[in-house]
C-alpha cells in the first residue's frame, strides 16, 4: 500500500527561492545561468530535455547556450534533489518539493509526454530490499510506467 502524505508544493518565485536555499544548503552558489535553468525548468509542463532547456535560456538571454553546460547544471540539480530525470524520454522535471526525498515512480503517458511522480515508499523500499538480496548496492530505483494518462485516454 502507497504511503501517501501532503507536501507544500511551491511555485513560482517561492520554489525559485527553495531550489536556492536547498543548494546553496549542499554549499553550492546559486549562479545566474543556474537560476535561468531552474527557471526554465520549473516553467515546463512536461518534462524537458536539455536541449528544450537550452532553447529556451538562449532566447530568454538573448546568446545561445550550450547543452552540455545545461546538462552539468541538471546533473547538480538532480543530486540536490532539484530535479528529477525521467529515464524514458531523457527529460528532467522540476522537483516541486525538494526538500522532500523519495524515489520517483513517473507514470508516463506515451500520447501527451505527461510524466505524472508518485511516491510509495513500499514499493521502492521493495525494489531496494529485493537488489541487496542479490548483492547489489542500489544508487535509486528508477520505476517508470508507460501507458495513456487519464485526459488522453478519455
Amino acid at each position: 500500500m502507497a504511503q501517501h502524505h501532503q507536501h507544500h508544493e511551491p511555485t513560482g518565485m517561492s520554489l525559485a527561492n527553495e531550489a536556492q536555499a536547498t543548494l546553496e544548503r549542499n554549499g553550492e552558489q546559486w549562479t545566474p545561468m543556474r537560476a535561468a535553468i531552474f527557471d526554465a525548468l520549473s516553467g515546463e509542463e512536461k518534462p524537458a530535455s536539455a536541449y528544450d532547456i537550452a532553447d529556451t535560456v538562449s532566447k530568454a538571454r538573448g546568446k545561445r547556450v550550450a547543452p552540455n553546460s545545461v546538462y552539468r547544471i541538471l546533473d547538480l540539480f538532480v543530486a540536490s534533489n532539484l530535479a528529477m530525470r525521467v529515464e524514458s524520454a531523457n527529460a528532467y522535471i522540476a522537483n516541486a518539493h525538494p526538500g522532500c526525498v523519495h524515489d520517483c515512480i513517473f507514470l508516463v503517458c506515451r500520447t501527451c509526454g505527461e510524466a505524472t511522480h508518485v511516491d510509495d515508499d513500499a514499493l521502492t523500499g521493495n525494489v531496494r530490499k529485493r537488489a541487496a538480496s542479490e548483492g547489489f548496492r542500489t544508487e535509486r530505483p528508477v520505476i517508470e510506467v508507460l501507458g495513456t494518462c487519464a485526459k488522453c485516454a478519455a
